[in-house]
């Protein structure tokens, strides 16, 4: 079932437009506030509710901060105002602070002029589908505001960077330390910009920092983990050992060896995968997503490690985990969670995993991962004007029949409806690149005529 406002991770849009507007985002505050508060039983009577919000940089966070206070005040609930904060962090704080839920105002990797509102449980984990359909139906209800006695305050809590930063650092072994190497940080003028350089300065490292003078509308411009060329630039030009990235809201990773060449999410993954099952740690198989490379899953096998696909979206990864009973799993993007470190994807956690096992093995990480060979993907995103599913559509069915006859078994074709923006994205995948890629032109070029035939 399609939803009104939710997608793969909370609701995103252009600023100005439905549903990220003042209006809506108050009533999203509302709706939330009285979903939420209903599903939590540890409150006692007469408590009031409290839900922390954490932002990342972009100029339009002002606005829909205040937009989200003032419905979930008129819910009558306590608002705790984080600031700018990794998406991790608030999930972490949610539960340290005994809160009943964790908001973050973020569009992660996007640019600027996009946001979005994501929320965790009082557990620190992201909202099932069925509680976003709850809150999605409370939204088109008249909104009642609590009487005066009963509003909800704010406050701010002063001392959150330093919790968070603290927290991460208890995840990294404390018989390792950082001395001796040279890292360069990237934190996309975005959320970990006041955070990541000091988790890794206090651990021992020597650090250059990139990407950490926000000012509401750099975000993720021209740097953090979709953007990887100045970490490179600045790895390669200043001699460092490792370079690490982060988006805006801190939840993907990115890391650059010192020759400059980059490992996305596959690798990272495999590299922690490796190391737990040497060290007898790790607690049955690896999840994934549609878009995990089959290279990834060929070596995995290799190694002995049953292998799961989930959606793609890092909600749906952890999903995954804890039906399987779990602890590892990750998204090619570079989304990377680690179920015994922490409830929800984290960067900072997940730089500080590879670190912790490239120290312990002594390798680098060219050496780590050599046995790991990575398939082509071909990856084509096509803008959409209208909702319409194309993915049925005829002409589309026809091209997805003649790419698989074309592949003869040699590849795989994957077409989905972006959830964080309105884009299709078709990923084809295989080990004749030339092939693949006329495959993905084929399919590319059937959902643009399917498209116009819509209109």
């Amino acid at each position: 079932m399609r939803r009104k406002y939710f997608g793969t991770d909370g609701v995103r849009g252009k600023v100005g437009a439905s549903p990220i507007t003042p209006d809506l985002i108050m009533r999203l505050g509302y709706s939330a506030g009285v979903v939420l508060t209903r599903h939590n039983t540890h409150l006692h009577p007469g408590d009031h509710p409290s839900v922390i919000i954490g932002k990342d940089t972009r100029i339009s966070g002002y606005m829909l901060e205040s937009a989200l206070q003032a419905g979930l005040s008129a819910a009558g609930v306590d608002v705790l105002l984080l600031g700018p904060a990794p998406t991790p962090a608030v999930a972490y704080l949610t539960r340290a602070l005994r809160a009943q839920a964790g908001i973050v105002i973020s569009a992660s990797h996007n640019p600027f002029d996009d946001n979005g509102i994501k929320f965790f449980s009082h557990l620190g984990s992201k909202l099932p589908d069925e509680v976003e359909q709850e809150i999605e139906a409370m939204m088109d209800l008249p909104m009642h505001t609590q009487t005066s006695h009963q509003l909800g305050r704010a406050r701010r809590i002063n001392d959150a960077d330093g919790r968070y930063i603290e927290f991460c650092k208890s995840t990294f072994p404390n018989e390792l330390d950082l001395r001796g190497l040279k890292i360069v940080v990237d934190c996309a003028h975005g959320a970990t910009y006041h955070i990541a350089p000091h988790v890794f300065h206090e651990l021992g490292a020597e650090i250059t920092a990139i990407g950490v003078s926000p000012d509401g509308f750099n975000i993720n411009d021209g740097y953090g983990s979709t953007h990887p060329k100045n970490l490179q630039d600045a790895v390669t030009q200043q001699g460092a050992d490792l370079g690490f990235s982060f988006d805006g809201d801190g939840d993907r990773l990115c890391m650059v060896d010192h020759e400059g060449r980059i490992f996305d999410g596959d690798r990272l993954l495999y590299i922690l995968a490796k190391d737990r099952l040497q060290q007898d740690l790790l607690q049955g198989g690896i999840a994934g997503t549609l878009m995990t490379n089959l290279g990834f899953e060929h070596a995995l096998k290799r190694l002995g490690i049953p292998f799961d696909r989930a959606q793609v979206g890092d909600r749906y990864v952890i999903e995954l985990l804890k039906k399987n009973n779990w602890l590892l799993g990750g998204e090619t993007s570079g989304h990377i969670i680690c179920l015994d470190k922490h409830t929800t994807g984290d960067g900072i956690i997940a730089a500080l995993q590879v670190l912790s096992a490239l120290i312990r093995h002594d390798k680098p990480a060219s050496l780590f991962t050599e046995e790991l060979e990575l398939y082509p993907q071909t990856l084509i995103n096509i803008t959409l004007n209208h909702n319409k599913d194309l993915t049925q559509h005829p002409l589309v069915m026809e091209a997805l029949d003649s790419a698989t006859t074309l592949l003869n078994g040699a590849g795989r074709i994957l077409l989905r409806r972006s959830g964080t923006e309105p884009l299709i994205r078709v990923m084809v995948e295989g080990e004749n690149e030339p092939l693949i890629h006329r495959c993905a032109e084929l399919v590319a070029k059937a959902v643009k005529e399917a498209m116009t035939a819509l209109v």
